[in-house]
């Protein structure tokens, strides 16, 4: 080989051509491959294209909640734990109000049924005038008009007195009574409650047959069914050691002052009035201070 083919080939081997013919090109194309830089770089700044849409699209939907699901569930729990805690003091509250058993409602039924009897008993001290406003009868000696374990509403002397009442008291006496038909309880007059020095038992609820003065000789005023008396010297508290109110138990055979249970009855000693009764209520009472068992209380409603 010539000086001048070896020139000729090397120039083509400069050139980048092969001396065998085939296309360099197809092989090795400096424009797509020879250049891998660029197809990189083109390539990152398309996916970065891609986060950046996808960012825009996650902020319009999700606003400037964090894309880390973690953070999600933290948020969602810090919530759930404040209602919770305003579920518990409301839950409280509506199951006292609303529960039928356990604690809660035992509570409610005390408290509703303390404030009950104080509103009942304050409204009956307004309407009597006097504390308490109720007595239980205690004995037999009002039968049948008054039993053992009546409840009876009184009223302070002079309220709600009758147009026949003669004195501040508002009491009529029995032989009043009879005149101008003036009945309570089962019989003419008025039933009441009074209380005499000394005495440190309950008061006595007994009904008032008549007045005296002090000095007067009431034999003669007096029923012989209720005193053995021959005299009036043979009769107690006779003549009336002052004024006052010959009592008598509807059920009893003696006056009291022939008894010796008390002096006439001044208008000072009479406590209250005797107005309405409410059978067996006054077991309660009675139960609760000892005067009366229970097996008594039962018996008496169960006839």
């Amino acid at each position: 080989m010539d000086e001048g083919d070896r020139t000729g080939s090397d120039e083509g081997r400069s050139d980048g051509t092969d001396p065998g013919g085939d296309d360099p090109g197809e092989v090795d194309k400096p424009g797509e491959v020879g250049k891998p830089g660029e197809s990189d770089e083109s390539l990152e700044s398309d996916e970065s294209s891609e986060d950046v849409g996808g960012g825009e699209r996650d902020g319009a939907i999700g606003g400037d909640r964090s894309s880390d699901p973690s953070d999600w569930t933290d948020h969602r729990g810090a919530t759930q734990s404040d209602g919770d805690g305003v579920e518990s003091d409301r839950g409280l509250w509506d199951r006292f109000r609303h529960d039928r058993e356990g604690a809660l409602m035992w509570i409610r039924e005390i408290l509703s049924s303390v404030a009950i009897v104080l509103a009942v008993g304050l409204l009956l001290f307004g309407v009597s005038g006097v504390w308490p406003p109720m007595v239980a009868v205690e004995s037999g000696s009002m039968e049948p008009n008054m039993e053992v374990g009546d409840l009876v509403f009184v009223t302070e002397p002079g309220r709600l007195a009758p147009d026949a009442a003669d004195d501040e008291t508002g009491v009529v006496t029995h032989d009043v009574g009879e005149r101008v038909d003036y009945r309570t309880f089962g019989s003419y007059g008025s039933v009441v409650i009074y209380q005499p020095p000394g005495r440190t038992a309950s008061p006595i609820i007994h009904r008032a047959m008549f007045h005296v003065e002090e000095g007067e000789n009431w034999y003669d005023r007096a029923d012989s069914a209720y005193h053995s008396a021959e005299s009036c010297s043979d009769l107690r508290n006779c003549p009336a050691p002052h004024g006052g109110y010959i009592t008598l138990g509807d059920n009893n055979g003696v006056y009291d002052q022939a008894r010796g249970i008390a002096e006439p009855v001044k208008r000072d000693w009479v406590t209250g009035v005797a107005r309405v009764r409410v059978p067996y209520l006054g077991y309660v009472r009675l139960v609760a201070t000892g005067k009366a068992e229970p097996r008594d209380a039962i018996d008496a409603v169960a006839g």
